[in-house]
């Protein structure tokens, strides 16, 4: 009889405590990957969403893969979290634009899709509601300026970017080759406004930051006549800060003195501290935590149906040795 009385109790225990522990309904972000400070800024912004609405009936939800370039791997999360009843709504960093976008056509989802930090290719735009994160377009031709400006007269440069399938960071390429050579669409510098990419370039490091400074340091030994380096995203700088570091140290008269000039992206990690130390000519950064906490706001709305801006930008902040104190938006 007890043992009965017991489990009516518990019974009715589970049923009362259903509503409390019954799963909310989660608004999804996929980034490229977990390895990335850029991205657990972006993590940072959702839990403060998070934080701050605790009582609501939705969560936001941070996931990727391992590793940043983990592509397959990115492409799986995306189909897995789109099974999943709990998923109201997605905002995805695609890492490969068209697996992601190809992804995306086989789940065949009803759920609201936004692309977050970067987007799909334009041609498969309308596979998603809105991008929200940087114009980067603007940003690659905001690292050109400073470069332009720095050495008005040009020289040889290379372009360190990141994979080669990630939308953003093209975007970001050709805003820099836009801005040094004064013309539009060029796919490589050939001398135009001065500037003449090298031979080996762009690099591709898959985001990886040693990657990227092993590639630097190859580029320089191959052309002791390089003018500069137009960075992408800031993976050398926030990814291998000490070997960056070395590697520029013995240039760092000819930094300060614009005869060699490197613009660089992103202002995350250790990048405003070796601006600081005048070991970039110009940083222009992101704002990750923004996006990740808009994100949620953004998915809630495109779910109730109202009307969202497509794309919804955020903003740069754009760093020199002289403004690293006051350049990050607080």
């Amino acid at each position: 009889m007890r043992k009965t009385l017991l489990l009516v109790a518990a019974a009715v225990m589970a049923l009362g405590a259903g509503p409390a522990l019954a799963q909310k309904k989660q608004l999804v972000i996929v980034v490229k990957g977990l390895d990335n400070p850029f991205f657990e800024a972006i993590n940072q912004g959702c839990q403060k969403w998070n934080a701050e609405n605790a009582s609501s009936e939705y969560e936001c939800f941070y996931t990727g893969p391992a590793s940043t370039s983990d592509e397959a791997g990115e492409a799986q999360i995306v189909q897995d979290m789109l099974g999943k009843p709990s998923t109201v709504a997605m905002a995805i960093s695609p890492s490969n634009a068209k697996l992601i976008a190809q992804t995306i056509k086989n789940a065949n989802a009803s759920v609201p899709i936004m692309t977050l930090d970067a987007d799909l290719a334009a041609e498969d735009a309308g596979l998603r509601k809105t991008y929200l994160g940087t114009d980067n377009y603007l940003m690659g031709k905001r690292i050109g300026d400073y470069m332009k400006e720095a050495k008005p007269s040009g020289g040889k440069v290379c372009s360190i970017q990141g994979n080669p399938g990630a939308d953003n960071i093209l975007r970001r390429a050709q805003g820099w080759r836009d801005s040094l050579s004064g013309q539009e669409g060029l796919a490589a510098l050939n001398g135009e406004g001065g500037w003449t990419e090298v031979a080996g370039c762009p690099v591709f490091t898959n985001d990886d930051g040693a990657k990227g400074v092993q590639a630097m340091t190859d580029i320089l030994a191959a052309n002791p006549d390089l003018a500069g380096f137009g960075i992408m995203g800031g993976w050398p700088l926030f990814g291998a800060p000490q070997p960056y570091r070395d590697l520029f140290k013995p240039l760092a008269d000819k930094i300060a003195s614009n005869e060699f000039v490197i613009g660089a992206a992103d202002t995350i990690g250790e990048e405003v501290a070796i601006a600081k130390e005048g070991l970039v000519t110009a940083l222009v950064g992101q704002r990750p935590f923004e996006m990740g906490y808009k994100a949620p706001s953004v998915m809630i709305d495109l779910i109730e149906g109202k009307p969202v801006a497509d794309p919804v930008f955020t903003g740069l902040d754009e760093c020199t040795k002289d403004t690293t104190d006051t350049c990050i938006q607080k």
